[in-house]
């Protein structure tokens, strides 16, 4: 499975933007798909992620703020961000977790696409 993100880019704080995450195939059964941010010179950290059965979890840096979603149809994850900050400034990278056949559980990664807040 490959996942491709997009949407990311420079913007103002205070200002949107909404990424997307396309999965090049279905799988047999989805746990989690999630969103992952990684500023300059730290770790990997989560920023949203929605279950199988669309429950959300949020960081609290960004709860009230961001608002990840799931398009089943189209097999694309989004990630709704508004009122940004610079500390939201990252590569972000979407994931997702789950069963390839009946056994077979894999992780899957983006390439990651970058969002920058001016300020």
């Amino acid at each position: 499975v490959q996942l491709q993100a997009s949407g990311g880019g420079l913007v103002q704080a205070g200002g949107s933007l909404r990424l997307s995450c396309a999965a090049s195939e279905v799988i047999f059964k989805i746990n989690a798909m999630g969103w992952y941010r990684q500023a300059p010179g730290k770790q990997r950290e989560l920023v949203a992620a929605i279950t199988s059965g669309t429950r959300t979890n949020y960081a609290d840096s960004v709860k009230g703020r961001f608002a990840i979603s799931r398009d089943s149809a189209k097999n694309t994850l989004y990630l709704q961000m508004n009122s940004l900050k610079p500390e939201d400034t990252g590569v972000y990278y979407c994931d997702l977790e789950g069963y390839i056949d009946p056994w077979s559980w894999r992780e899957f990664w983006g390439q990651g696409t970058l969002v920058t807040v001016s300020s």
